[in-house]
């Protein structure tokens, strides 16, 4: 196996409250790894913690075989980790393009053109609406906006918080296509979904998340196919 993320016994919260208890969890390079559970049971907390914003109480977590649970989240950034949070994840006062600007601060003039053609090929919506401003964008373009301004980094992995809450089923579908797309393109992709079904289909494998552990690791697939998936999601798994 070729681990880009390779977490045991991770134990993390926030202040001094322990919201995970001992995940063990890795991603393989090239995989769209989808983790899905009932609210409250650490799904945010984990990736949170996985760049650098909730507190590491202990435990391991290696990218691409080094160490980064002390590493800022900027440092984290330039290594290759992009992070897409699921809410205030774009600068509403802005406009489209300077958002994007914002998000292209490691590239120079060239590369940020060349990849913002790219961006505009992903997400044609952005690229007539690029002089509007962000506030005035619907809940699936600001999605399109916040995933475009992560990939100005050039990640190698992405990380996703629930990046289809609150949209309508047309944009749910667009945005787990367009990250799909993303997966097809190299970069690896960790995303925290409550749409279970729509992101397994799309994935190679997926964790169960309940009461702060992991309580399931399996292909997405099989996870699909799991009689008693409800029984996770109810707390009557442990």
């Amino acid at each position: 196996m070729d681990k880009i993320l390779d977490v045991n016994n991770l134990k993390s919260g926030y202040g001094n409250v322990q919201i995970l208890n001992g995940i063990d969890l890795y991603v393989e390079k090239n995989e769209f790894v989808t983790i899905i559970g009932p609210n409250g049971c650490g799904k945010s907390t984990f990736i949170k913690t996985i760049f650098g914003l909730c507190n590491y109480f202990s435990g391991d977590v290696f990218f691409q075989g080094n160490p980064i649970t002390k590493i800022r989240s900027d440092l984290l950034i330039s290594m290759g980790i992009s992070y897409v949070p699921q809410v205030n994840n774009v600068f509403s006062s802005l406009s489209v393009y300077e958002n994007l600007q914002i998000g292209s601060l490691l590239l120079d003039k060239n590369q940020f053109y060349n990849k913002l053609n790219y961006i505009y090929d992903l997400f044609p919506d952005l690229y007539s609406r690029s002089t509007d401003m962000a506030e005035s964008l619907s809940g699936g373009e600001r999605q399109m906006l916040a995933i475009s301004r992560a990939l100005l980094s050039n990640p190698k992995f992405l990380l996703l918080d629930e990046p289809t809450a609150a949209l309508s089923p047309k944009f749910q579908k667009i945005i787990i296509n367009k990250i799909s797309e993303l997966r097809d393109s190299g970069i690896t992709i960790l995303l925290v979904e409550q749409n279970a079904k729509l992101s397994l289909a799309s994935s190679d494998r997926g964790y169960i998340f309940s009461n702060g552990k992991v309580v399931l690791n399996s292909k997405a697939s099989k996870i699909l196919n799991e009689d008693n998936i409800s029984e996770y999601f109810l707390g009557k798994i442990k």
